[in-house]
């Protein structure tokens, strides 16, 4: 039989123009409109970073149950709603004229976020892979990653050419038109709506999910479990630290290296991302995957040591491209281990838990390494502090439940008569 093109990959395509939108507007442009509003409006420092946590803590709220939004609505309608509410809220950011309408605006700009960050891509993509989930994961996060490298300085570019407000417009509409017409246009729920199977293979003879009423449970048994907190508290220790460098990433290079210099160094950390995810991805589908999730910490801590060793500046750019060797990975693996340690039907809740958890920290991050160093006097001390919590987490994500250990049971559905799946 002749092989045949699989719809999932259009799927792929759709998910990552939307993380490069999500990501490029409502991650990597937090900093272009706090130094801009900062600029124009004289506001201090500690006046538009509150509202940013404010932000993340919103989205990760609303993270934690968006697997329940993903199976009631389906793909289109969801991204269609975020893409609606994040659009208003960067629009909007364009005309305040008070500190306090700062949070209004993000807590709207948080239903967007919470809608498309990372829970939405792994359950976007789930239904439609499996054998190659690790590739095609990661291909799509690499939209987020490219939002840093292209929708973030396109937006300072045209903030300089036309002004705050009008690019902050055109930057809403622009988001706007696309995603609405990506989810529309290509997103689908699953392969089974084209009569096939992941992968393309044919369908299961079975439903690929069970009804959604099951979601609570697994939700509540999971969180008693150490097969749970051996994925979650790992990756929320390490994107905590992670967070908090790349926020000061700046201000951090900046005495060693000049402001051309940072720049560099921030494209440097920036591509050695890009490049650590694809390599990750075509690799971790062969590979124990809490192993790659180790290996990643464990290369990003002897970044951080360079970065606070700082004896040159060879050094330092060598520091940036090893702790961005793994800034895209620590996304991407929780989603990835989740996928082969839980039966199917679970992975779309349980995704959105582990991705709200770990925002809701990492949301904490910048002020910690902010804290830490105005305590210290230097960045070597919050460094220091940074890589105790990677090597905890290098440590944990080992320790997860062996292969011999029950799995964890799947509460019955009322009415169904599904007995539970197995992988």
């Amino acid at each position: 039989m002749s092989a045949r093109y699989f719809y999932g990959w259009n799927v792929v395509g759709a998910t990552f123009v939307m993380a490069l939108l999500s990501f490029g507007l409502g991650f990597y442009g937090l900093s272009v409109y706090v130094a801009t509003l900062q600029r124009l409006h004289g506001w201090s420092a500690s006046a538009v970073s509150a509202p940013v946590t404010v932000y993340y803590v919103a989205g990760a709220v609303l993270t934690a149950a968006i697997g329940d939004l993903y199976e009631r609505f389906g793909p289109r309608a969801v991204v269609a709603g975020g893409s609606v509410a994040m659009a208003a809220g960067v629009a909007a950011l364009g005309v305040l004229t008070q500190p306090w309408q700062l949070y209004p605006t993000f807590l709207v700009m948080s239903l967007g976020w919470g809608a498309m960050s990372g829970a939405a891509v792994n359950i976007i993509l789930a239904p439609w892979f499996q054998r190659r989930r690790g590739l095609v994961v990661s291909i799509a996060f690499n939209g987020a990653t490219l939002g840093g490298v292209i929708i973030a300085p396109a937006l300072i570019l045209l903030i300089g050419a036309v002004g705050f407000t009008p690019a902050l417009e055109v930057a809403a509409l622009v988001l706007l038109v696309v995603l609405v017409a990506v989810a529309a246009g290509v997103m689908r729920r699953g392969p089974e709506e084209l009569g096939l199977g992941p992968d393309g293979d044919p369908p299961p003879s079975t439903r690929a999910y069970p009804e959604v009423s099951g979601a609570r449970g697994w939700r509540g048994e999971a969180v008693r479990t150490w097969r749970f907190w051996s994925v979650s508290a790992p990756f929320a220790l390490g994107l905590t630290a992670q967070v908090g460098v790349l926020t000061h990433l700046v201000a951090l290079v900046t005495p060693m290296l000049g402001a051309g210099g940072a720049a560099r160094a921030v494209s440097a950390t920036t591509a050695a991302a890009l490049i650590g995810r694809l390599v990750t991805g075509f690799v971790v589908d062969r590979l124990n995957r809490r192993l790659v999730s180790s290996a990643t910490l464990v290369i990003q801590i002897i970044g951080l040591a360079l970065l606070a060793w700082a004896a040159s500046p060879m050094v330092v750019y060598a520091g940036c491209a090893l702790f961005g060797l793994g800034v895209g990975n620590l996304t991407t693996l929780p989603g990835l281990i989740l996928a082969v340690e839980w039966p199917r039907e679970q992975f779309s809740a349980l995704v959105g838990l582990v991705v709200g958890i770990n925002q809701f920290t990492f949301a904490f991050g910048p002020s910690l390494v902010g804290v830490v160093r105005d305590w210290s006097g230097t960045y070597g001390v919050a460094l220091g502090a940074c890589t105790a919590l990677q090597a905890i987490a290098a440590a944990l994500v080992l320790l997860g439940p062996s292969r011999f250990l029950r799995r964890p049971t799947t509460p019955r559905l009322s009415g169904s008569g599904a007995s539970r799946r197995s992988r």
